[in-house]
């Protein structure tokens, strides 16, 4: 059973944080007082970055960070992909950790992809109440402060390493070889 809480409302703190981001906050949150129930386009990189991620996976990530972490920043789901905020700089520095960890060789195929979005990028926020289910943009974990916890690339590696190992056996030594002769040679004299 997971921990993680149950906050789809984004409070006014967290409006305040999410508009932060924006280029024009002042027009960010006129835009929601007219229509709160609107996804919005916000960049990334100044105020947070987003690690993207397939949902299933996001979400095994989530639960790691939540029973054995921390906790998590706000999450969103979008279109079938959970999106893990974080501090800003993690999308420049996750992936050379990722590699590191040598993320999508032959031996961890079945791991999948991290998009990770920052500067330059932007990403659609859910609406702030609710959300709308025939899109499937909703809140997972709202904002509700203006100054939230946001993780960095290294706690994003080591939950995405944990669910990975929580999902799939990857062994750091290669594959048998199916056709190789084997001698026992634990009986020499």
């Amino acid at each position: 059973m997971s921990s993680v809480p149950n906050v789809t409302c984004v409070s006014s703190d967290g409006v305040a944080w999410l508009a932060s981001a924006g280029t024009y906050p002042r027009s960010t949150l006129a835009l929601w007082r007219e229509h709160p129930a609107a996804p919005v386009v916000l960049p990334c990189g100044t105020v947070f970055d987003v690690v993207s991620a397939p949902a299933v996976f996001g979400r095994r990530m989530l639960d790691r960070l939540w029973e054995e972490g921390a906790g998590s920043g706000p999450v969103a789901v979008f279109r079938g992909r959970m999106l893990l905020f974080a501090a800003p700089g993690t999308a420049q520095r996750l992936p050379s950790l990722l590699d590191w960890e040598e993320w999508g060789t032959q031996r961890a195929q079945e791991v999948p992809p991290l998009l990770c979005h920052g500067t330059g990028d932007a990403v659609t926020v859910p609406p702030l109440t609710g959300g709308d289910a025939a899109a499937g943009a909703r809140w997972l974990v709202a904002p509700d402060t203006r100054r939230p916890w946001l993780p960095g690339p290294e706690v994003m590696l080591w939950a995405a390493v944990r669910a990975a190992r929580a999902a799939v056996r990857i062994s750091i030594f290669p594959p048998a070889d199916q056709g190789a002769k084997v001698y026992d040679v634990s009986r020499r004299r």
